[in-house]
């Protein structure tokens, strides 16, 4: 949950998850549409249907228990080379290190080196301590801004406070901005509203969604509601919002509520939903 989202938002849905998913066995027996649900609002809900996926792999395959290989480990949905290494270290105490954001800071700045051509710096005998306490260094001492240096224990070693200098670590996310017209098929007298996960919105392909087409200048017929910006991982979209009021809508939609529902909704359809309320 964790991944490309902060902790404080995360507490709350890990909570409510671990409570109604309690164990591997649990989770490899619920739907997805189980799932889905108690992810709603996270975003990027690849990560809940590979979690998903990987459970019942565990159950058939590994008796429930996590492969203790780098190798195994990469072949179940969603595990690449970060998240196999923390497997790795912090379940079976193997010399490994996961380089997100804060470990690469950190490593750049003590060693003034790219993190990313460093091979088995460490080995202890608390391999796994180690490697979340790299984390935990990152995020509340060797901070992005303002590193708290004067109370750092190992600023003697560190080149950066030693030097003053540190390795630039490049951005390799690209952001590609791309433009949409949402159309919105709305009851007159209830607040519902036309979904389909018939769309073209490869990324959210599968989901509850309005009609998405690329933007176009032709949109008879519909009144424009407004524009706004929305942001999907490495996507910034430029949207921009078009509405009828129909009580008929093409075969393969269905009517939704837009306060309560029992059915998955996307983050992406909901701020849809917060917009066309506005309507009523």
């Amino acid at each position: 949950m964790l991944q490309q989202t902060q902790v404080k938002t995360v507490i709350p849905y890990f909570n409510n998850f671990v409570k109604k998913v309690p164990n591997l066995k649990t989770l490899s027996k619920s739907s997805e549409k189980k799932i889905l649900k108690l992810w709603e609002g996270l975003g990027y809900y690849t990560r809940a249907k590979n979690l998903h996926k990987t459970s019942k792999i565990l159950i058939k395959k590994y008796n429930g228990r996590i492969p203790n290989n780098f190798v195994d480990l990469k072949k179940l949905p969603g595990i690449g080379d970060y998240t196999a290494n923390i497997l790795l270290a912090l379940i079976y105490n193997q010399p490994r290190i996961a380089l997100d954001g804060n470990v690469k800071r950190v490593l750049s700045r003590i060693f003034n080196i790219d993190p990313l051509k460093t091979v088995n710096l460490f080995k202890t005998k608390r391999n796994s301590d180690f490697a979340e306490a790299l984390m935990e260094f990152g995020a509340l001492v060797c901070k992005p801004q303002d590193p708290i240096c004067e109370e750092c224990k190992i600023k003697n070693i560190c080149s950066y406070y030693i030097q003053g200098t540190t390795v630039k670590l490049k951005n390799n996310i690209k952001y590609h901005l791309k433009s949409y017209d949402i159309f919105c098929y709305l009851k007159k007298n209830k607040k519902q509203i036309a979904l389909t996960k018939n769309n073209d919105l490869g990324f959210l392909k599968k989901f509850n969604l309005p009609k998405v087409k690329e933007t176009s200048k032709k949109n008879k017929n519909w009144k424009f509601l407004c524009n706004y910006k929305n942001s999907i991982s490495n996507k910034k979209l430029n949207i921009n919002l078009y509405y009828k009021f129909s009580s008929k809508i093409p075969s393969n939609y269905n009517w939704y509520y837009l306060n309560e529902n029992s059915e998955f909704i996307p983050s992406f359809t909901k701020k849809i939903f917060k917009q066309v309320s506005n309507l009523y």
